[in-house]
């Protein structure tokens, strides 16, 4: 089987995680510093905070911000649900918006039409580990006022326009899922240079506490978004070897780019002269005429795991109830949720399993 994805790891996170056992000090503790540190210095912002998951990360922000019922917050549509699923927790609206179907990110063009009064913030994506074009979206939330959160979940370690994702808006988080840039199992990161925010976010991020004197003052209803020291342990390992990671993503990616070049019935990733790509997935845009869904069984029965892109928010049972939504409403992100395909992308693979993915999708292609 040719996995769509696996962690890459070996003695160094071990021998991190015992030295965190050998310590005694299992929770938040001077291994998350350590990745705290290490992750601050690589997007460049004066804070980093680590937490439980990306989806906590963002969850946390619209908090630390102040966001509740009545508000909106602007989400592209083409996404996993946690990036809006945060807001929903908070009791505000998410305002879903299309695509711009050659990066797979939020259309500028879109959001300027979707923003009304009630937008309190706006919380782009960058999809598949490619930033998204922030300078006209900057540009729309600055005429409105509003802050935005990157979404960089998939994006750690790349790159838009020289700056790093997570330090181009007012804050950014981070997921250190399995399928990431470096993987702590669950986790994730908030990154920012904002003192104000980063203030609130340190409270917040453990019960509301200010600890004095060897006792709490509970200045607020905060939330346990702690990450333990065994978790970032692994963390620090794995940032140690980021570039290592990312050359060898950039590496099949190329071989891929390379043997999809002459296929006239799918589009591959494309990397605007602006960005670098982390390549957390590699996905590809099939003609509208072929069926994604066969086509990821037939691979499957070939030994090979693939899947969609992403989820089109307002397709989605819970959304499209909830706020009287339509299949193709979001015309692009649509478009892309039914033919979307990820393939096989990973640190352990060969030039041969590249091979023989090709091989096999343009067999299932031609079947």
């Amino acid at each position: 089987m040719i996995r769509l994805a696996r962690p890459q790891t070996d003695d160094a996170e071990l021998a991190e995680i015992a030295e965190v056992l050998a310590s005694g000090y299992l929770t938040q503790g001077p291994k998350v510093e350590e990745l705290e540190g290490m992750v601050a210095a690589l997007v460049g912002t004066e804070h980093a905070f680590a937490v439980t998951s990306a989806t906590t990360a963002l969850h946390l922000s619209l908090v630390a911000l102040g966001i509740g019922p009545g508000d909106e917050v602007l989400v592209p549509d083409f996404t996993f649900p946690a990036t809006a699923n945060v807001v929903v927790q908070q009791g505000a609206t998410p305002v879903l918006v299309d695509i711009d179907l050659e990066t797979f990110a939020m259309d500028p063009d879109d959001l300027a039409r979707r923003v009304t009064p009630r937008a309190r913030a706006i919380m782009p994506v960058h999809p598949f580990g490619l930033c998204a074009d922030m300078d006209p979206l900057l540009a729309v939330a600055e005429s409105h006022g509003l802050p935005v959160i990157e979404d960089a979940a998939c994006a750690l370690g790349a790159t838009y326009h020289g700056r790093q994702a997570g330090s181009v808006g007012l804050a950014g988080c981070f997921s250190f899922h399995p399928r990431k840039s470096i993987t702590t199992g669950e986790g994730g990161m908030i990154t920012t240079s904002d003192g104000a925010l980063a203030d609130r976010i340190r409270l917040l991020r453990s019960h509301g506490g200010i600890r004095e004197g060897g006792r709490f003052t509970f200045e607020a209803a905060g939330f346990n978004y702690r990450l333990s020291d065994i978790l970032a342990a692994v963390g620090v390992a794995q940032m140690r070897k980021l570039d290592a990671f990312l050359a060898a993503r950039r590496r099949i990616a190329a071989a891929y780019d390379a043997a999809l070049a002459g296929f006239d019935r799918l589009r591959g990733p494309v990397t605007p002269e602006w960005a670098t790509h982390t390549y957390q997935s590699y996905v590809v845009l099939l003609d509208e005429a072929v069926d994604r869904d066969g086509i990821i069984a037939a691979l499957r029965d070939d030994g090979i795991e693939t899947t969609l892109g992403t989820y089109a928010l307002h397709a989605q049972p819970f959304f499209a109830r909830t706020y009287d939504l339509r299949p193709g409403s979001l015309p692009n992100s649509h478009r892309a949720f039914t033919s979307s395909l990820a393939l096989p992308l990973h640190g352990g693979m060969s030039d041969g399993d590249v091979a023989r993915v090709v091989e096999r999708l343009h067999s299932a292609l031609d079947a």
